[in-house]
């Protein structure tokens, strides 16, 4: 398993579950805050239709959703979060981009640095490792869903770059300026989608074994559970035979 992109079902074959439910819905609604300044339609805002649909699949009540939008347009109050990006090594040199929404980066940076310090990593200066990474779009979809053939047809005329097969999950990979389309694609094909995001996959991972595999995968953890950290993104491959045992 490599990179980011299957983060998410990796903590599935761990048997964890994804962060409380309360602080998913916190996340989430920073999101559509940020987003919302540059108008309260979705029709018109894509990036807030995406934080809405994002919201909706986290089953979001559609009154934090609204509240979420009104703080964002200053009909609520002004609310000034701020895109931070940190970059860094984990165990085994491998690189860790983390993108936070922040009111108060003096109080986020030193919190952050810790995570890294107290597991004997570092951060790095910016750009010391987003080199590594391309934005790409990622939409998961279960095997008994479609076939592939169904599943190809549909995804590379809206403009999917690639569709693989990882066990029983299809994943199809496309440029963010496409995702959207495809997603609306495969949604009016009445493909149910399983996941769908928009990520940075690493451009070549490192492949992790033993201890350090575990303190990875548990500083991932760690950061993940941070209330102004939005996503995480690492460049490692761990085998589903080391994911077991770690």
């Amino acid at each position: 398993m490599a990179g980011h992109s299957h983060w998410a079902r990796i903590k599935r074959k761990k048997g964890a579950n994804d962060i409380k439910r309360g602080k998913l819905w916190s996340k989430l609604a920073r999101q559509i805050i940020i987003a919302a300044k540059n108008g309260a339609d979705p029709n018109a805002n894509l990036a807030l239709r995406y934080a809405v649909d994002k919201a909706k699949e986290a089953n979001m009540p559609n009154d934090t959703i609204d509240r979420a939008i009104k703080k964002g347009s200053g009909e609520l109050g002004t609310i000034n979060y701020e895109n931070v990006t940190y970059e860094g090594y984990g165990p085994g040199s491998v690189a860790i981009l983390i993108n936070c929404l922040t009111d108060n980066r003096n109080r986020t940076a030193p919190e952050i640095r810790k995570l890294f310090e107290t597991r004997g990593c570092a951060l790095g200066s910016p750009g010391c490792v987003a080199w590594m990474f391309e934005s790409k779009g990622i939409i998961n979809i279960d095997t008994s869903a479609t076939t592939e053939d169904k599943l190809m047809d549909v995804a590379l005329d809206a403009g999917a770059d690639d569709i693989t097969q990882d066990d029983d999950t299809f994943e199809v990979t496309c440029d963010p300026a496409n995702f959207e389309n495809v997603k609306k694609a495969i949604k009016d094909a009445k493909i149910e989608i399983q996941s769908a995001d928009l990520t940075m996959i690493p451009q070549n991972t490192v492949k992790l074994e033993g201890d350090d595999a575990k303190k990875l995968l548990d500083m991932i953890d760690a950061i993940e559970d941070h209330d102004d950290v939005q996503n995480v993104y690492a460049n490692f491959e761990i085998t589903d035979e080391v994911l077991e045992n770690s």
